[in-house]
């Protein structure tokens, strides 16, 4: 669903709303759900709307965007490679050096306190990145 006419003036929360919203089906009440999960796992993440209308959840860097399909909503956790998945909720983009995503269908239920752990790990991931120090350049 394309909200290239949305407005850019309007904060990323409100466009979310909207998507969600105008979803009007499963799609909308998954993307919800996931939604007030990372609310929960992480207080204060940023919600943005990027790349010509996609829902992205920020805490110190992306944790994960989530795009709605015809038949599914996808998680895309940019930094996924790096990240422990015990629960097995990756089921998408598992070949790639980074990414990894969770696509939810129709009738599927996602596991909320794995989900919450995978969404608190990314965060932490995040943190861990930006605490690390800059290497200082070698001197010629």
């Amino acid at each position: 669903m394309k909200q290239e006419n949305a407005s850019t003036d309007m904060p990323a929360s409100a466009l979310i709303d909207r998507r969600i919203a105008d979803l009007g089906d499963w799609r909308g009440d998954t993307l919800a759900r996931v939604r007030a999960l990372i609310k929960e796992a992480v207080p204060g993440v940023v919600e943005e709307w990027k790349w010509m209308g996609t829902p992205v959840w920020n805490s110190q860097g992306i944790l994960c965007t989530g795009e709605s399909y015809k038949s599914h909503v996808k998680l895309t956790f940019l930094k996924g490679a790096s990240l422990d998945d015990p629960s097995g909720l990756f089921n998408s983009s598992l070949d790639g050096n980074a990414r990894r995503a969770i696509d939810i269908h129709e009738g599927e239920q996602l596991d909320a306190t794995a989900f919450r752990a995978l969404i608190r790990a990314a965060a932490a991931l995040n943190a861990a990145a930006k605490a690390k120090p800059k290497r200082a350049k070698a001197a010629a």
